[in-house]
């Protein structure tokens, strides 16, 4: 039986979602613990992908506005 892949057949290695890196208070750099502080989209050796920290596209639809009267019978 073949697995499923939670977010696509082919994900990039990145650190944003690293199991060895967690993103700095600013969000714009990485933690890591194996290289020090590196930009989100860099990868090393010692990449482990953490399915968790992964950000999906998309996730937040646009629901439209609705008023007071949509509501009424």
């Amino acid at each position: 039986m073949l697995k499923r892949k939670v977010f696509g057949q082919r994900i990039e290695p990145a650190c944003a979602h690293c199991e060895h890196g967690s993103f700095t208070s600013d969000q714009k750099s990485v933690l890591c613990r194996k290289k020090g502080i590196v930009s989100p989209g860099y990868s090393c050796r010692k990449y482990v992908y953490a399915p968790l920290k992964r950000v999906p596209m998309g996730v937040n639809p646009q629901l439209p506005d609705f008023s007071p009267e949509d509501f009424e019978l």
